[in-house]
């Protein structure tokens, strides 16, 4: 079992910039690949950056490529996601996500994450 609890969320003027973080309880947190998603209201919940185990990998959403940053501390079994440039259309409940790495199927595959946060309120003000 593995909780995430989600922070770093806010109001920011766009153009601005937030780190959002994501510590995971219990001892495996290495052997997850961990993702961020988010959902705006209306709409659903969409993929947005992703990371290996071991920080080798990451993947972006192309809305965000460019501009959001996806890493992780293993020692501090955390994620981060730093968001820069940020858009009025950024606006959304950020949710920390975790699977096991071993899992093959496509990262940005909602229903592949077994373990969720509790969601983080970004609002970018124009």
């Amino acid at each position: 079992q593995v909780q995430l609890v989600e922070s770093g969320g806010g109001l920011v003027q766009a153009g601005g910039s937030l780190r959002l973080s994501c510590t995971a309880s219990g001892r495996t947190f290495s052997s997850y690949r961990m993702a961020w998603f988010r959902q705006a209201p209306g709409k659903e919940r969409e993929f947005v950056a992703a990371i290996s185990w071991n920080s080798g990998i990451t993947y972006y959403a192309d809305s965000v490529k460019g501009r959001f940053t996806i890493s992780r501390d293993n020692a501090k079994n955390t994620v981060y996601l730093q968001m820069n440039s940020l858009k009025p259309e950024d606006t959304a409940v950020y949710y920390c996500a975790a699977r096991s790495e071993g899992d093959g199927r496509s990262v940005y595959l909602i229903a592949t994450y077994s373990y969720w946060g509790q969601g983080t309120q970004v609002t970018v003000s124009s």
